[in-house]
């Protein structure tokens, strides 16, 4: 029942888990590692996925950006475990274009917009009050209304993905697994995994 396209079907899958008002569905968790091969994992959201692949956003002087800027490759998991369900991508990553930050960038709530000025995200810092005064100085420098603009700092990623995997729990552990992996020509094969 599976759909030829991959991306075809995380979206129906999206929908089912939107429609069974499964908790954080767009929630991924994003496994980087360094040039040297060490693993870091974090959650982060979906914001966006079209036919290049998966796109989520960040500080780009931040722990995963350094990671992602140094060895583009990266993993995402969708983890729906309330429905026994789990998607797992792999693939390599790109930046977004300056568009596509600004335009996701100027969506954003303007709190966010400003916390984004205000967070060195992956520094250390002295305590929570530096961090509420760095968002004061954000506000008095923009104001209290009007435009906050696209950090120089700030920015997307897409996973392109060359593996999809789709997780279905069974009985007895028996589960359903499915990968789709990209071929040269573009197209997807897709194999049944053991569980």
């Amino acid at each position: 029942q599976l759909l030829p396209d991959p991306l075809a079907q995380f979206h129906h899958w999206m929908q089912q888990a939107l429609e069974r008002k499964h908790p954080e569905p767009t929630a991924m968790s994003l496994a980087t590692a360094t040039p040297d091969g060490r693993p870091l994992v974090r959650t982060v959201l979906l914001k966006g996925l079209d036919d290049r692949g998966f796109v989520f956003f960040t500080n780009l002087e931040s722990r995963k950006s350094e990671h992602l800027l140094s060895n583009p490759h990266a993993s995402l998991l969708f983890p729906w475990l309330l429905i026994e369900r789990q998607v797992i991508v792999c693939g390599r990553v790109e930046r977004t274009s300056q568009a596509e930050d600004a335009a996701y960038f100027g969506s954003r709530p303007r709190e966010s917009r400003l916390a984004a000025w205000a967070s060195s995200q992956s520094r250390s810092i002295a305590d929570r009050a530096a961090l509420e005064a760095s968002l004061a100085a954000q506000i008095a420098r923009f104001g209290e209304e009007g435009e906050v603009p696209l950090p120089p700092f700030w920015g997307g990623f897409r996973v392109i993905p060359e593996t999809i995997e789709f997780w279905q729990g069974g009985s007895a552990r028996l589960h359903d697994r499915f990968e789709y992996t990209r071929q040269p020509d573009g197209n997807w094969a897709l194999e049944r995994l053991c569980p």
